[in-house]
């Protein structure tokens, strides 16, 4: 008699071991998700919006990155399509610029060019975050020469 009733006394005792086991596997506190790290596809722009690119600029207290293009422009849509897209070049600018991007043919574009002066695509510009030219680069530029543009701005912040 003993012996059957350890038998039902032993499952049970199993069976509640586990369910709290197994509860305590899924609370919160003992959850550890992970996540992927994410990849930067491409610099992040804003798109032919110069006040709302400023007052961002202005308010994370950042240069402004500006691709000044033309939409018939065969290096500007290199840039897009090679260098912008470089991963380690897109976070260094997504990370410590707001970037821009302005078809200086369209829009707010044709008094942008005149005000910057620009003549010729593709041109990029670093501004200050009250809008004053401080860099500016003519023609295609590699990733390598894109980071080494970048890098002269913002290490001037520095000095």
């Amino acid at each position: 008699m003993k012996k059957l009733l350890l038998i039902p006394v032993m499952i049970w005792g199993t069976i509640v071991t586990e369910s709290q086991i197994d509860s305590a596997a899924y609370e919160p506190n003992n959850l550890t998700i992970e996540k992927p790290p994410v990849k930067i596809e491409s610099i992040t722009f804003i798109e032919n919006t110069y006040s709302i690119a400023l007052k961002k600029a202005k308010a994370e207290h950042k240069y402004l990155f500006v691709d000044a293009y033309a939409t018939w422009c065969g290096p500007c849509r290199q840039l897009k399509n090679t260098t912008f897209k470089d991963s380690k070049t897109a976070d260094y600018f997504n990370k410590n610029f707001v970037n821009l991007s302005v078809d200086m043919e369209k829009g707010e574009g044709v008094g942008l060019a005149s005000k910057w002066e620009v003549q010729e695509y593709p041109t990029l510009l670093i501004l200050d975050d009250n809008g004053k030219v401080l860099f500016r680069s003519i023609g295609y530029l590699d990733a390598r020469q894109l980071m080494a543009f970048g890098k002269k701005a913002f290490n001037s912040v520095l000095k």
